[in-house]
């Protein structure tokens, strides 16, 4: 692929080449957006989700895939600027898009030139998506060509390795992964507590060596990798709101000159006097290190309907069409095989086997009023407290799902985490909280290890938060003056003993078939035994089938309301209107599950089918218990 050695690189070659008048921007972005069609170009572009910054070229084109965690205000910058030669006073116009800092060499920049254009651009503070799996990160890895050597003109000396070291990463993209991903040493495999401008932990703050006090990236999980940037839109930015996910296509820009502003010894004569208006802590917030916050100047972004790397990114183009109807041809094997697993993930039970796949596909397909259609928040009661039943099942939820998070309650924790984002007026920015997420990631709640204990006012807020977020898939922001709702779009699974005390569309109660004497061991056998292939037609039939429409014939319709006045005929207290809604809800994903994206009479059926059977499963075990679960 040759020629992107020219194109991507050398980004800045290409815009030197156009003179500045009002078609040149267009000529820019129309020129990538071609490039990036030919031949997968779009995998031969580096990935800051991969690549660490001091590999990369400065003003070289990169990727990122994120989620928007903050937005801040606009800024104006010098599309284009006229420099002046102290000595021949010759005259040269240069563009300002694309840069944070002004490249005039030993000329001098004419402030009062007429030439001069003064635009606006968007910054965005963006994050890796929150709770990505690793199995995401590994084959969008794998699916990337560019294996980029350390950048000669920006590696600092402290970089070098041996060539045996660099083959050896050659050789072995895995270990050079595992190592990007971040284990207890750096990417280089030594252990170098200094170096840090790679990966940084959220939860633990970054001490930059001129930054003090330590700079927080503001991750929503706590121990997330990868790097934080700051994305400069230029176009379309309305478009782009916080916690949506982006794939970006941009100018790099690493630039030392905009860590001035954390540099303990700035000359403040140095610094713009407009940006002495703001207080120290918005500028070190605001303009952090380049070598641990990257700028990426956007000449083409893109919002992700999912972050599946083995799905097509767009599913309504043509090729994308071909795929989706070849899956679709073998989806039943796959359902059945993914069935036994989960069957075996869940002890031996087939029935909730069956409601954790409806789970898993459903999402939130449309809003009416204030209630969010199609969440289906399941409580799974009846789980074994003392084998970490949660925690193996998640493990392997995780193996299945692009996103997802799992949240141990407890006193403790309730009282302690921060769950919902806030705005700091002083730094300028939106703190953010564990229930920030992106939209379809899996938050499996475990309450089997809540104990009794007294929640104080951050904790009553917290599981109030989450009440909220189950019941109408919102989060309320802390502005401190006012609350801001944020709609989200979040699978909600809670494991509990006796009934969760947080609310659910549907409680399953397990009834295990077997009792493995070692869960860890049993849980661990069951991933080792499922091939590579087969776990990836699983992890494509659960994103795939959340995107299909769905929708219900008139006659469909009719049928069921029917039938619903018959059930009511029987026994008028035990089928209400949420029965009702309950049941069109199983059905909708019980068809979708089958790849069928119409109701048929059979799968009508067998959804009241699969409810009389949940709820006969509950009536039994509160009559064992002579209590209400």
């Amino acid at each position: 692929f040759p020629l992107l050695q020219e194109w991507h690189i050398n980004v800045f070659g290409f815009v030197a080449q156009n003179v500045p008048n009002s078609d040149w921007e267009k000529k820019v972005t129309e020129y990538f957006k071609e490039k990036l069609k030919e031949n997968n170009a779009t995998n031969w572009v580096p990935s800051l989700n991969d690549v660490p910054v001091h590999y990369l070229k400065p003003n070289s084109l990169v990727k990122f895939r994120c989620m928007v965690q903050d937005m801040f205000d606009p800024e104006f910058y010098m599309a284009v600027y006229e420099t002046v030669d102290p000595n021949t006073n010759a005259r040269v116009l240069h563009f300002g898009k694309y840069r944070d800092v002004a490249e005039c060499g030993p000329q001098e920049i004419d402030l009062n030139s007429s030439q001069t254009v003064t635009s606006e651009r968007q910054t965005f503070y963006c994050v890796p998506v929150p709770g990505e799996s690793a199995w995401v990160k590994e084959i969008s890895f794998l699916t990337d060509q560019a294996r980029v050597s350390p950048s000669t003109s920006y590696t600092p000396s402290r970089h070098k390795r041996s060539y045996e070291e660099d083959e050896d990463m050659d050789l072995h993209p895995s270990k050079q992964k595992e190592q990007h991903m971040g284990s207890g040493s750096d990417i280089h495999g030594c252990v170098e507590p200094k170096r840090l401008e790679t990966e940084a932990s959220a939860g633990h703050h970054v001490i930059s060596p001129n930054c003090s006090p330590p700079l927080d990236l503001n991750f929503p999980l706590p121990g997330e990798k990868g790097p934080a940037c700051l994305v400069k839109v230029y176009e379309n930015w309305e478009s782009f709101k916080v916690n949506d996910v982006l794939e970006v296509f941009g100018v790099l820009s690493v630039d030392p000159v905009l860590s001035i502003v954390n540099s303990e010894e700035r000359d403040s004569s140095t610094l713009d006097p407009m940006e002495c208006m703001d207080t120290a802590e918005e500028q070190r917030v605001h303009s952090p290190p380049a070598s641990l916050v990257p700028r990426i100047h956007v000449i083409l972004a893109q919002k992700l309907q999912h972050i599946n790397p083995l799905l097509p990114a767009c599913l309504n183009e043509e090729e994308s069409k071909t795929f989706v109807s070849n899956f679709m041809s073998e989806l039943s094997p796959v359902r059945a095989e993914l069935l036994g697993f989960l069957t075996h993930a869940l002890l031996g039970d087939s029935l909730a086997a069956e409601y954790l796949i409806l789970h898993l596909i459903s999402t939130v397909y449309a809003r009416r009023d204030v209630l969010p259609l199609g969440k289906f928040t399941v409580n799974l009661s009846g789980c074994p407290r003392s084998s970490a039943f949660t925690e193996h099942l998640y493990r392997l939820i995780q193996h299945l799902v692009p996103a997802s998070y799992h949240l141990r309650m407890s006193i403790e924790s309730m009282n302690q985490s921060r769950f919902i984002p806030h705005k700091d007026y002083t730094a300028n920015r939106l703190v953010s909280g564990l229930l920030q997420l992106a939209s379809n990631t899996s938050l499996v709640i475990d309450e089997t290890q809540l104990e009794q204990g007294q929640l104080d006012t951050a904790g009553v807020r917290n599981v109030t938060a989450l009440g909220n977020l189950i019941t109408w898939q919102k989060v309320d922001y802390d502005f401190n003056y006012h609350r801001m709702e944020f709609p989200c779009n979040i699978n909600v699974l809670i494991t509990s003993e006796g009934r969760s005390l947080l609310p659910s569309d549907c409680q399953v109660h397990l009834q295990p078939q077997i009792i493995p004497p070692n869960m860890e061991e049993y849980m661990s056998s069951l991933l080792t035994a499922v091939l590579p292939s087969v776990l990836n037609k699983f992890r494509i039939y659960l994103s795939l089938l959340r995107l299909l429409d769905y929708s219900i014939s008139d006659e469909v319709t009719k049928a069921v309301e029917e039938d619903f006045v018959e059930m009511r005929k029987n026994n008028p207290e035990s089928v209400t209107a949420d029965d009702l809604h309950k049941m069109l809800l199983v059905a909708r994903f019980l068809s979708l599950s089958v790849g069928q994206t119409t109701l048929s009479r059979e799968r009508w059926l067998r959804a009241k089918q699969l409810e009389a059977l949940r709820k006969a499963r509950l009536q039994q075990q509160q009559s064992v218990n002579g209590n209400e679960l």
